[in-house]
């Protein structure tokens, strides 16, 4: 048996279908690193069961799924499969080839395959046992788990020790067993807590029996003469229905007539009435069109009188305003001589005016021109001396700062030198300070942020840790308390289910009849098994139901009649029948019941079932009404005349005729109850058991979490350590470096910031000199300058002066003449001024004169013309309003009629009506006592068939003609009733109830007696199966220890290996420890060993297991990555060894195991992210070349 071929599609990074073959012998398989070399052994390993996806190198099963690149996108399914050859039939099955497939899909389903069929984890796993292949034996060895071998947990390793001392599979038979041998405890726990219930019953059904016997005499008994009393009073009742429904016919025919003359005359009435509405809307509307046009005349005729009077106030302005006119004109002749006066004046001056103004302007001219030039002369004279003394100030200043800038600039120089040398020797030292203060943090950092990485991890493990712990123990706590619900939900259930299957509560002939049912299509079910309801509505359900719940319910009136005989034949006893051909419902619903307080519904529409029995439930249902308490029960039947049937959501019943039923029930189970609980407790055991399985599932995997998170926990806190004290050293010297650092830099930067401000003196003063020289020049050149012009402009502003008094004194007395003059001007311009406007006035008053005379005159024809239309509209007004009161008049009249019509027909109206009520209140009393003795009569032929299941005729054909006496009849009843009621509760079918129980204990008995050997015979398997595995197991130790030595001594070259198990410990559970002694060492623990020793270790290990029990083939991953040249050469010889038994096939990076394999596989990346196949032939001319070249 070995690996033919591996074919791989979407798995990880192999996104194209890609096909691995493989013979006999090592195939290597190389490339880069992250080429997807590893995806090879996670694939084998995936395949073969793993369900961790971090065994894979993932967080979630989905990671393994091709994501997809940059180029490509993602697949949906992953799908890998093996093919192994079988030839050798090592394999249990009977197939030469045999093809293992798992595919996993991105919406989370999975599947697993065996030669295309689809198939359970479990048979793989079946198929693999004592091969070492599967992905907990040794034939897979994945990156990181030779350190798993040696220093992993315990039980890890005590798992590859199982595989192969060849034991798995009795641990797993073992595990199997111990499942079973739980299941038959809980069941023994079941039967036990059934047989104590059942001995519960049997005493108190034996004394139930005695008294069901006594019941069932006085029954029979009671039944002779109920029904003839019955026959009686059904008698009576048939001739009383048939005097009232005579009654009620002609009150019904009364009540027609009365109905039909009222409408008669209710027609007349309203048509008279909507006469004499219109003649009142007409009389409404003209006596407003009357009061209209009175208001409109007398509005008008005060209109006309207004009129008048404006026309008289306008005749008597026409005489005034000419009167004004007159005395207007002569003012504008008088203001025209004036102006014309004035204008002469003033031409006369202005000639004048004008030639003293020109010689004014003249004279002005000269004498500004000549100020100008004498002030201009003043400043700049005044401007010169002043500009001589500043400069004269400026040079004394100036030579001054000369001298001291010159003492400056050479003590700065001086300055500049020294702070030049000091800053050369500074560079040299920072350069060195700079080199090792960069190292000494370098390093630093780096273990700080191990440190941080560390710690971080840390307290995210401890804090996961915790969370899981505590989950973990709320989830015990949890299962504890669902595996006690679900056992007690279990056994109540299959009580219910016993109880159900055998009609428990049921007569015998019921019981009888429903063993028929699968045999006679025919039979549908008791009444309680077809009729559903809600929980709260059941007790009165079953109340109004009555006996006919235990009814049986047929297709047709045939099939009742073959069981009927049945029962007859086997002397079973009596039952009823419901023939779904024959029963039909009866409407009995009042529409005003509706409205009644606490009414619920009728019990019919209370009720579920399927449509093909809505009849059934409207025969058996359709009469009764359910409400919510006793009080509005007695309200409502009182208000319907004791004639309706009504339960009450408690169960009191109250009969038609004013009976009632009602107390304690004796438990709180009904028959329409079981079916449902059974319903909710089935929903309870399944749910409650998915919990438990969920939470077991649950623990498990906190469990595995707690112990890894701990472990590297662990692992972590000796590594911050020994990290901690490395980060001391650090620190002291890098503080150090950095605080002499500070102190050179501090002195640096002080002298550097010193030559700054010494370069900025230096430039400074520089420019200072610069500056005073070229002022000191300057001023020497203005001083000459501003002496010689100050000589000729003194001379010039002299004559200036002589000739501007001059001229000062003719420019005077002219201004004098001029404003004498120009006064007079102004003084005749403004006269005229005065006149014009005057004049204006005048005129603008003569316009408005005449304006408003003819305005006058417009407005006296206008108001005219008004009064005339005015008129004429007041004589049609006084026209309109003597028609109007003529017809006012006549409407008036005709609604007298109409209303002295209207008051006989109303009288008459009333009469009938009160006739009519007459008539409906002797129909409703009818009525009333029509329906009440039909409910009597339905009441009592109801009682008859629940009570006997007796239908009419059925109690016709038990009439006795000797029993006549009605009230002798009713004293022997009443007396008999209370036998039956001295005799308290009576449970009819005690009898054959107890001799149901007492063989169903016998029953429970021997199940119980089975289920202890079953037991016993369980714990004796386990026992052998203990016994074989330790014998085996220490057989198998023995060798691995021996061939362990062997090997380590081959691969080491000498030294010694050894295995021991923990002597306190059962030795099917004990851990092993791994102990190493290499040549020229000490025996040691292997945590004292190198990472190349533990690595080869471990490989002794495995090798010494191939030796002992082959695996048909060995997939390696990269085991020797930690050995050295020489013992890689070891390795590789010792594995061509094993060939001889086992198929290798070899993840490598060293070149000494591809030189011994026997063909190579290249896997890499040509397209980013995706892993795919390279030439063979390539590879291995490539690893020739270079093994020529060494």
């Amino acid at each position: 048996m070995y690996l033919k071929k591996i074919e791989v599609q979407g798995f990880k990074s192999f996104a194209n279908k890609l096909l691995f073959e493989f013979d006999n012998g090592i195939t290597g398989i190389v490339g880069p690193n992250g080429s997807g070399k590893s995806n090879i052994a996670d694939a084998v390993r995936w395949v073969l069961g793993e369900q961790s996806a971090k065994q894979l190198r993932g967080s979630k099963m989905e990671d393994i799924i091709f994501a997809g690149t940059e180029t490509r996108k993602p697949v949906s399914f992953a799908s890998v499969s093996l093919t192994i050859d079988n030839s050798d039939k090592k394999l249990d099955i009977d197939y030469s080839e045999v093809t293992v497939t798992r595919r996993v899909f991105r919406s989370g389903e999975s599947e697993y395959l065996l030669n295309g069929n689809t198939c359970r984890l479990k048979d793989i796993n079946e198929l693999f046992y004592d091969t070492g292949i599967g992905k907990e034996g040794y034939s897979i060895i994945g990156q990181g788990q030779i350190d798993k071998i040696l220093s992993g947990k315990a039980e890890e390793r005590r798992e590859l020790f199982d595989e192969a001392a060849g034991i798995v599979k009795f641990k797993k038979r073992k595990n199997e067993t111990q499942k079973s041998l739980d299941n038959e405890s809980q069941n023994l726990i079941r039967i036990n807590d059934i047989l104590a219930e059942l001995e519960k019953q049997v005493g108190p059904l034996a004394r139930q029996s005695d008294k069901a016997k006594e019941y069932l005499r006085l029954k029979e008994y009671l039944k002779k003469y109920e029904v003839n009393l019955f026959l009686l009073e059904e008698s009576s009742t048939k001739g009383e229905l048939t005097e009232v429904t005579g009654n009620l016919d002609i009150v019904n025919e009364e009540l027609e007539k009365a109905g039909n003359r009222l409408e008669e005359i209710k027609s007349i009435y309203d048509e008279k009435d909507n006469e004499v509405s219109e003649l009142t809307a007409r009389i409404d509307e003209l006596t407003a069109k009357k009061n209209q046009a009175e208001i409109d005349k007398n509005r008008l005729e005060s209109q006309i009188e207004i009129l008048k009077e404006q026309i008289n106030s306008a005749n008597m302005n026409d005489s005034h305003l000419a009167d004004r006119l007159k005395e207007i004109n002569d003012q504008i002749a008088e203001r025209n001589e004036e102006k014309q006066k004035l204008l002469k004046q003033k031409f006369d001056i202005s000639s004048e005016v004008d030639d003293v103004f020109a010689r004014q302007n003249e004279i002005d001219r000269e004498v500004d021109a000549l100020r100008k030039e004498t002030d201009g002369l003043s400043n700049e004279i005044e401007n010169r001396k002043n500009s001589i003394f500043d400069n004269l100030n400026k040079k004394g200043t100036i030579k001054a700062s000369i001298q001291r800038y010159e003492s400056m600039q050479e003590q700065v120089n001086i300055r500049k030198a020294e702070l030049t040398g000091k800053l050369i020797n500074f560079k040299t030292d920072e350069s060195e300070f700079d080199v090792s203060i960069k190292d000494a943090k370098d390093k630093l950092d780096s273990v700080n942020k191990e440190i941080d990485g560390l710690v971080s991890e840390n307290n995210r493990l401890m804090a996961l840790s915790d969370e899981n712990k505590e989950e973990r123990n709320t989830k015990k706590q949890k299962l504890q308390a669902a595996k006690e619900q679900n056992m007690r939900s279990q056994t109540k259930l299959e009580s219910l289910k016993n109880i159900a299957e055998r009609y428990d509560g049921y007569g015998n002939s019921i019981r009888k009849v429903m063993e028929c049912k699968e045999q006679n299509s025919g039979i549908l079910g008791v009444v309680a098994d077809i009729v559903k309801t809600e929980k709260k509505y059941e007790i009165a359900i079953e109340t109004a139901l009555g006996g006919t719940i235990q009814n049986i319910v047929t297709d047709n009136e045939e099939t009742a009649k073959k069981m009927i005989a049945y029962l007859k034949k086997n002397q079973y006893g009596r039952a009823t029948f419901l023939p779904l051909s024959a029963v039909s419902g009866k409407n009995n619903r009042r529409d005003n019941l509706e409205r009644e307080s606490g009414f619920i519904g009728y019990a019919n529409e209370l009720v579920k079932v399927d449509l093909q029995y809505k009849g059934l439930a409207d025969y058996l249902l359709g009469r009764c009404v359910v409400v919510d308490n006793i009080d509005n029960a007695l309200h409502l039947n009182k208000a319907h005349g004791y004639s309706l049937k009504i339960v009450t959501l408690e169960g009191e019943l109250l009969n038609p005729g004013g009976s009632m039923t009602g107390g304690a029930f004796r438990n709180s189970s009904n028959l329409l109850g079981r079916r449902r609980e059974i319903e909710e407790l089935e929903k309870v055991v399944s749910s409650t058991e998915k919990v438990i399985f969920s939470l077991s599932a649950d623990i498990d995997r906190l469990g595995g979490l707690i112990n890894e998170a701990t472990d590297k926990i662990a692992k972590n806190t000796e590594i911050i350590q020994n990290k901690k004290l490395a980060k001391n050293t650090l620190e002291i010297n890098y503080n150090q470096l950095a605080d002499k650092k500070n102190e050179i830099q501090s002195v640096y930067e002080n002298n550097k910031r010193e030559e700054k401000e010494i370069e900025i003196q230096l430039k400074d003063i520089r420019a200072e000199l610069e500056s005073s020289n070229k002022e000191l020049e300057k001023i020497e050149n203005d001083n000459e300058l501003n002496t010689k012009e100050i000589s000729d402009a003194t001379e010039r502003l002299n004559d200036l002066k002589n000739k501007l008094e001059e001229k000062n004194k003719i420019a005077e007395s002219i201004h004098i003449e001029y404003s004498q003059i120009a006064q007079k001007s102004q003084f005749a311009e403004e006269s005229v001024k005065r006149i014009l406007r005057e004049i204006n006035r005048l005129k603008d008053g003569i316009s408005d004169l005449e304006d408003s005379k003819e305005e006058s005159q417009t407005e006296i024809a206008v108001r005219s013309s008004q009064i005339e239309e005015i008129t004429d509209t007041i004589k049609t007004a006084a026209t309109e309003i003597e028609s109007y009161s003529s017809e006012l008049t006549d409407l008036k009249s005709r609604k007298e009629e109409g209303q002295a019509t209207l008051k006989g027909f109303f009288k008459t109206r009333e009469e009938c009506q009160n006739n009519l009520v007459t008539l409906e209140k002797e129909q409703f009393r009818l009525s009333q006592n029509k329906e009440k003795l039909e409910n009597n009569r339905d009441s009592k032929i109801e009682y008859m068939w629940n009570e006997y299941e007796l239908t009419l005729s059925e109690a016709t054909q038990l009439k006795d003609d000797e029993l006549s006496d009605v009230s002798e009849i009713k004293k022997i009843v009443t007396d008999t009733k209370n036998e039956i009621r001295k005799l308290g509760d009576v449970n009819v079918n005690a009898i054959e109830d107890y001799k149901e129980v007492a063989e169903r204990y016998e029953f429970l008995k021997n199940q119980h007696d089975d289920l202890v050997s079953a037991r016993d015979k369980l714990i004796t398997v386990i026992e052998e199966l203990d016994k074989n595995m330790r014998e085996q197991f220490t057989t198998k130790f023995e060798e691995i220890k021996i061939e362990f030595d062997k090997v380590f001594r081959q691969l080491f070259g000498g030294g010694k290996g050894t295995i021991e198990l923990d002597p306190e410990a059962d030795i099917l559970d004990a851990a092993i420890t791994i102990i190493s002694q290499p040549p020229g060492k000490k025996l040691q623990n292997m945590m004292q060993l190198s990472g190349g020793e533990k690595a080869l270790t471990a490989i002794c290990l495995l090798f010494a297991i191939q030796n002992l029990k082959p695996s048909p083939f060995c997939l390696l991953d990269e085991i020797e990555a930690a050995l050295d040249d020489s013992n890689v050469d070891r390795y590789a010889k010792y594995l061509h060894k094993l060939t001889k038994n086992t198929q290798f096939i070899v993840i490598t990076h060293r070149r000494g195991t591809m030189a011994a394999a026997d063909r190579l596989y290249g896997i890499t990346m040509q397209e980013k992210g995706v892993s795919t196949l390279v030439s063979v032939d390539l590879i291995e001319n490539q690893l020739d070349d270079n093994t020529n070249k060494n």
